[in-house]
């Protein structure tokens, strides 16, 4: 079984001493991003290096009662879906190098 996920406080902790910032301004950040990603996700929000949040409508089905076996329409309705990112993906589950891990290649061009 995996560990104990990281609460907000340890998050917001974590992330002012690496950052050299004050937690309130680390809380701050990430309020305000929760905020835009609250406003910005019905036209698709990016964060960057983790995923998408998109809205996503779907369409009305028929389903069934698991307890009684009864068919019911499930009417259609809007939801929020978040898309992980190939780079999240890969980092998470080992699978190849996580492009800000990967260095950075210099190329010069001779004359």
């Amino acid at each position: 079984m995996a560990g104990k996920s990281l609460t907000q406080t340890q998050l917001i902790q974590k992330l002012a001493e690496d950052e050299q910032l004050t937690k309130k301004q680390v809380k701050a950040l990430l309020d305000n991003l929760a905020a835009l990603a609250y406003k910005e996700a019905k036209n698709g929000f990016t964060f960057p290096g983790l995923g998408k949040l998109v809205l996503v409508q779907r369409k009305a089905r028929t389903g069934r009662n698991p307890a009684t076996g009864e068919t019911i329409k499930i009417p259609a309705k809007k939801v929020v879906k978040f898309k992980v990112s190939k780079t999240a993906k890969d980092a998470i589950l080992g699978t190849g190098t996580p492009k800000a891990a990967a260095p950075a290649k210099k190329t010069t061009k001779k004359k």
